[in-house]
């Protein structure tokens, strides 16, 4: 196939005789199609959304905290005992590492979910709703 056929069905460049690639565009002087214009609005997410959600991040990170404990755990009892040194750098790196990661995974999901859970307290108050549509 030419690159310039390739191209065309990459969305990279026009082709005249490629009627998939040719997308109408609205302008300020051509309205906008009907069908969207006619489109229902998004559903905004409600209160039980946000509880549910931020139960389900409060639950992976209790599984993090979890798997990090164990991680502590085993490197706490088989500590990496190396005679080269430039191998106990790198076996300490890896520890460090990974104790880290897990960590990190425990903090991000209870964030999110502490996150989550304010913003269900929010929306259960009064005058949520009007504060989601104005600008």
């Amino acid at each position: 196939m030419p690159l310039h056929r390739l191209r065309c069905h990459a969305g990279l460049t026009p082709h005249a005789a490629d009627p998939v690639s040719e997308k109408p565009v609205a302008t300020a002087d051509t309205p906008a199609s009907s069908s969207e214009a006619s489109s229902p609005k998004r559903q905004r997410k409600g209160p039980l959304s946000f509880l549910s959600g931020s139960l389900t991040s409060f639950g992976f990170g209790w599984l993090a905290l979890q798997l990090a404990q164990r991680i502590v755990g085993y490197y706490a009892e088989h500590p990496p005992n190396y005679e080269v040194r430039f191998a106990q750098s790198i076996a300490v790196f890896m520890k460090t590492l990974i104790v880290g990661m897990s960590f990190l995974a425990t903090f991000t999901f209870a964030f999110v979910g502490l996150g989550l859970f304010l913003t269900f307290v929010r929306s259960l108050l009064p005058g949520w709703s009007e504060a989601e549509q104005s600008p």
